[in-house]
């Protein structure tokens, strides 16, 4: 994978800078220099670039050597701490409970897998539940390019269950999830093969 010769670095730090944003997380190197089409020392120079330009800004770059993400930075950390403890709050709203529904009756589940349920993206409401510590998210061992998110024990306690096999009608909303998912995939490979 070579940059084309109208990809400079600046360009790479741009798009990585969305990706990051959109993503909501981290991201591995090898995972977001497939995205962007470059090799490494192309990465490497973009992000070097992305880095520069947020000094100064609200934001940070952070990177591990194997992942990347945004972040806040320590210049505005504090302000956006009291705003984030307000917002905690509050209610977590339809979606979070939507979300939350999705990972107690589901299992554990990728972010594709809960967008893909709910018809919508979810990584602002996912940042949200995992920044209440109602998920957690855990690398995936089938796909090492995302994460899966799971309930914590914090979350079952606030419903007062124990397992998730007590919450109610577990097994028949965990079946109707599983059709409703196999019923879509399959109406998936109609529309791709049929």
């Amino acid at each position: 994978m070579h940059m084309s010769p109208s990809k400079t670095p600046q360009d790479l730090a741009v798009s990585a800078e969305a990706l990051l944003f959109v993503e909501g997380g981290s991201m591995t190197r090898k995972k977001l220099g497939l995205r962007l089409s470059c090799n490494d020392k192309e990465l490497a120079e973009a992000l070097s670039v992305l880095s520069a330009r947020l000094e100064g800004s609200g934001l940070t770059l952070i990177d591990t050597g194997n992942e990347v993400t945004l972040a806040v930075a320590k210049a505005a950390s504090e302000t956006v701490r009291e705003v984030l403890e307000k917002e905690l709050s509050r209610e977590i709203g339809d979606a979070g409970l939507e979300v939350l529904a999705i990972v107690l009756y589901c299992g554990p589940s990728t972010r594709a897998r809960i967008d893909y349920i709910r018809g919508v993206n979810t990584a602002s409401t996912l940042r949200t539940l995992l920044a209440r510590g109602l998920l957690e998210r855990e690398g995936n061992p089938e796909d090492g390019r995302e994460y899966l998110y799971k309930a914590t024990a914090e979350l079952l306690a606030h419903l007062g269950v124990a397992n998730v096999n007590e919450l109610p009608n577990y097994a028949e909303t965990a079946a109707e999830l599983a059709r409703f998912e196999a019923a879509s995939a399959t109406d998936k490979d109609h529309e791709t093969f049929g």
